[in-house]
């Protein structure tokens, strides 16, 4: 003798999904101060120079602002590459390392001081010293 439960046996249909039935994301508090998306963006819009998704993490994790006066340092760095005809340059200013393609005039990566130690840069054909 087997005991069941009664209906189941039944199979129940699959259900639409709408709008309701799918959670809306949950957005975080607003910290009171500009989003550093906002701020970089800000920055960005006079430069002539653009920052991969992966450098601006990187600048958010790493903590790394950059001034109106280091973002132009950064920019007559990557024309120095340019006018030696650079493609792909690594650029160190004030304890940090940003590999930028020329070509694009994008930074593709940045590296701060304390994650730099031992690490190797490749796939670039120059590097830019500044002061």
């Amino acid at each position: 003798m087997t005991d069941k439960l009664p209906g189941l046996h039944m199979r129940i249909p699959p259900q639409p999904i709408t709008e309701r039935s799918v959670p809306k994301p949950v957005r975080k508090p607003e910290t009171g101060g500009p989003a550093f998306q906002e701020i970089l963006k800000s920055k960005l819009e006079t430069s002539t120079l653009k920052f991969s998704g992966h450098a601006q993490a990187r600048l958010r994790l790493r903590n790394i602002q950059l001034d109106a006066e280091q973002l132009g340092k950064l920019e007559q760095a990557v024309e120095k590459a340019a006018a030696k005809g650079s493609r792909d340059t690594l650029v160190v200013m004030d304890g940090n390392a940003f590999v930028v393609s020329v070509r694009n005039r994008t930074v593709i990566t940045v590296v701060d001081r304390a994650s730099a130690k031992e690490n190797v840069f490749t796939q670039i054909d120059s590097a830019v010293l500044t002061d």
